[in-house]
This record gives C-alpha cells, sequence and structure tokens, in this order.
C-alpha cells in the first residue's frame, strides 16, 4: 500500500470513527431528554424503584444523566489539531468546563449511583472504579497542564475520556452481547459494566506506547 493511500486509509477510519462516536452521542442525547420531564416512572428510572425514593440517590441520578452528554461532546473537542492550533481559547475554555464538571459533577454523581448499581457487587465494584478512576485521570490530567507538562496532560486527558465514552460503548456492548447470544438481562448488565470501560482504557493505554511522541491526535 503506497503512501497516498496509507494516508487515506486512515483519514476514512478516522473519519468514520468520528461519525460512529457523534451518532452514539446523539443517542445519547435522545436518551438523556425523557428524564428532562422529571417522571419516576420514565425508562431507566421504572426499574429503580427500591432506590428512587432516595434524595441523595435522585439528585445523583440526574446530575450524572443532564451533564454526560456535555461531557461527551466537550471530550470531542480537546483533541483536534485543528482546534488547539487555530483555535486555541475554544480548546482551553471548553477543556476547563471539561474538567469542573467532571470534578464537580459528573465523577461524584457516578460514584454515588455505582453504590446502588443493579446487579450486586460485581456491578458496583465496576462502576465504583470507574468513577473513581474518572475522577482521578481527569484531576491529573488538570495538575498536569498547571505544570506545563503538555504530553503529560494529553495522555491523562486521553485515558479520562476513554471513560468518559463508557457511556456509549456500555451500551454498545449490550446491543452486541443481547444480539449475539441474548443471556439473562441482568447477566448482560454485570458483564457491560465491566466491557463498557474497560477495553476502551486498554487501548488508549496500547497507543500511548506505540506513540509517544506526545503529538494531538489529528482531525
Amino acid at each position: 500500500m503506497g503512501r497516498l493511500s496509507k494516508s487515506l486509509f486512515k483519514t476514512s477510519l478516522s473519519a468514520l470513527a468520528l461519525l460512529l462516536l457523534l451518532y452514539f452521542s446523539w443517542r445519547m442525547v435522545l436518551l438523556s431528554l425523557p428524564y428532562l420531564a422529571f417522571d419516576d416512572n420514565v425508562a431507566f428510572l421504572r426499574i429503580k424503584r427500591s432506590v428512587v425514593s432516595i434524595g441523595w440517590w435522585k439528585i445523583a441520578f440526574y446530575v450524572h444523566v443532564l451533564t454526560s452528554v456535555f461531557v461527551l461532546l466537550a471530550g470531542f473537542t480537546q483533541f483536534s489539531t485543528r482546534i488547539i492550533q487555530h483555535y486555541p481559547y475554544v480548546h482551553r475554555l471548553v477543556g476547563r468546563m471539561y474538567v469542573i464538571v467532571i470534578l464537580g459533577l459528573s465523577g461524584p454523581a457516578g460514584f454515588l449511583l455505582a453504590i446502588k448499581a443493579n446487579g450486586g457487587w460485581s456491578s458496583q465494584l465496576a462502576f465504583s472504579l470507574l468513577a473513581v478512576l474518572w475522577w482521578i485521570f481527569t484531576y491529573l490530567a488538570w495538575r498536569k497542564i498547571v505544570v506545563r507538562d503538555v504530553p503529560a496532560h494529553r495522555a491523562f486527558m486521553l485515558r479520562s475520556f476513554a471513560l468518559t465514552l463508557s457511556a456509549i460503548t456500555l451500551r454498545a456492548w449490550k446491543w452486541l452481547i443481547v444480539f449475539l447470544w441474548a443471556p439473562p438481562p441482568m447477566d448482560t448488565y454485570r458483564l457491560v459494566a465491566w466491557l463498557g470501560w474497560i477495553p476502551n482504557l486498554l487501548i488508549v493505554e496500547w497507543y500511548l506506547r506505540r506513540y509517544s511522541s506526545g503529538n494531538p491526535i489529528k482531525s
């Protein structure tokens, strides 16, 4: 394969990945809209009867749901060479908002929800680890840019966003598993609680070890 063909292939692959991510983000928007009615009989809340009356759980749920779409869309802006080079103020502003929302809202809310997750201790452990690592990686990304360690900042932002994407990949895994094997719903939930984020993190670690030059992802 020639150099031009390789470049075209990589560009096409990147474009396809971006389109898929945007599509699933849009699906996340559609899934979140019904919750704006603040009705306990909507979607996921119908199977959370045992905890939906708990004040702190309900607050955490709405905080997590209503901020998840923002952090997904905000994350897309953080790895574009074009935005970083030509619109650095956009990169910095959206990046600050991303960090503030995760550290102050989404991360803590996700941890509180993990405590009462369906599926027993396995799912609760998976989602608790996800929330803790998400918060830590985002915090470290912020700390690294404060001390001007740009390569480390990018690395931790990639790790953070890989976990942000678990909102999408968890649902993608769930769809695939149900389509191929149709196991009992709770077994599926326990499985995707781990599959939703561990493969994402492994892919990022592989990427960081293979491409350790610190260059921003091109888009």
